[in-house]
């Protein structure tokens, strides 16, 4: 799928070493948004590790691994995730995103989220998507917003980043939403 100037694609194996050096470019930049990693994570071995469980996931239908590419160059730009995927009376994911800091701020972010949400509901048939930003990420509060998002509250203490159980405001969009 192609939008605005980027496209989205499940990784692949192929995709460890573009991966690998993203996130080494944007480990101090992206560190306030992130859990804290140990060292091993920022390893081809262990990207590659990522990778291949994320192909397992999504061939069970748990969860979808996009890489964030440019369409003029192929260059990955970040990544976009589909997780805990719900089937049943739910049919819901939780949507994560990151781009690199090279590339903030010009419209990619929202270009995916919009182009992950469609596929979400077009093609993998989900019904609701959610997410969750911590209140001081303004730059991906307005993403969501962008994209359609609504808020819909705020979880105390919901996830541990950067070593500190933080704040996230929850974030939702249905189907009919886009109708």
């Amino acid at each position: 799928m192609s939008s605005d100037g980027i496209y989205l694609r499940l990784l692949e194996p192929g995709d460890a070493k573009p991966m690998l050096e993203l996130k080494q470019r944007n480990r101090i930049f992206s560190q306030p948004f992130e859990p804290i990693r140990e060292d091993k994570h920022y390893t081809l071995e262990e990207q590659e590790k990522e990778i291949g469980n994320g192909i397992a996931a999504a061939q069970q239908g748990q969860a979808y691994f996009y890489g964030i590419f440019l369409t003029e160059s192929d260059k990955l730009i970040g990544r976009i995730a589909l997780t805990s995927v719900s089937r049943g009376v739910f049919q819901n994911a939780y949507m994560g995103y990151f781009i690199d800091q090279e590339h903030n701020g010009r419209g990619y972010a929202t270009a995916a989220v919009t182009a992950v949400v469609r596929k979400a509901f077009d093609e993998l048939q989900l019904h609701r998507i959610q997410a969750g930003v911590m209140p001081v990420n303004a730059r991906s509060l307005r993403v969501l917003e962008k994209a359609g998002f609504r808020q819909e509250g705020l979880a105390r203490r919901y996830l541990k980043i950067n070593g500190q159980w933080e704040d996230h405001l929850l974030f939702a969009i249905t189907k009919e939403d886009l109708t």
